[in-house]
């Protein structure tokens, strides 16, 4: 299994052939005989919502370096979505919250192009709920809080699908929280 598509079997080292296997062609071993998978990485990220809007990070890494995001991120191999997002809020922004208090509110697949897929699983919490000052930390330039409205305003980029993400973040909880 690979995250990037693979010329070469991970296992062996023999150069991969395409071969059609349950209907789609897909990357093949002839010397192990195995289909070496290409799979999305699992993501999870968390909308904070407070009075002033969502909390949005300047991404400061790539893909979309400068570009504003939810904050989220790779998820680790024994960890739950919601522990990752937790965690991942707290590792950019330092604001700390129990995953016990975060509700789901999407899930997407997405690409960069450049061949490596995410499937990133989203969440939502009140401000009111996290502990701690939001500031920008690993991976992030700057952090802001923003309305629909006022980032539409603001010159900045929302990257990728965090689009759909920062609308949803908002509806969920709006001017309530």
């Amino acid at each position: 299994m690979t995250t990037y598509p693979a010329s070469f079997c991970p296992d062996c080292g023999t150069e991969l052939v395409d071969r059609h296997v349950d209907g789609r062609e897909r990357r093949f071993c002839g010397s192990c005989s195995q289909v070496v998978w290409h799979n999305p990485a699992p993501c999870a990220g968390v909308g904070v919502v407070g009075e002033d809007g969502v909390l949005l990070a300047q991404r400061d890494v790539p893909p979309g370096r400068g570009e504003w995001s939810i904050p989220g991120g790779h998820m680790e191999a024994d960890e739950p979505a919601p522990v990752a997002a937790a965690r991942e809020l707290a590792e950019e922004t330092g604001l700390r919250v129990d995953p016990a208090d975060l509700e789901l509110v999407d899930c997407f697949h997405t690409s960069n192009g450049d061949g490596k897929y995410v499937v990133s699983v989203g969440y939502v919490v009140r401000a009111a709920d996290c502990a701690g000052t939001a500031t920008a930390r690993d991976e992030v330039q700057a952090v802001g809080w923003f309305t629909p409205e006022t980032f539409a305003a603001h010159d900045g980029v929302l990257h990728g699908d965090h689009t759909g993400r920062f609308r949803a973040a908002w509806d969920w909880f709006g001017s309530r929280a």
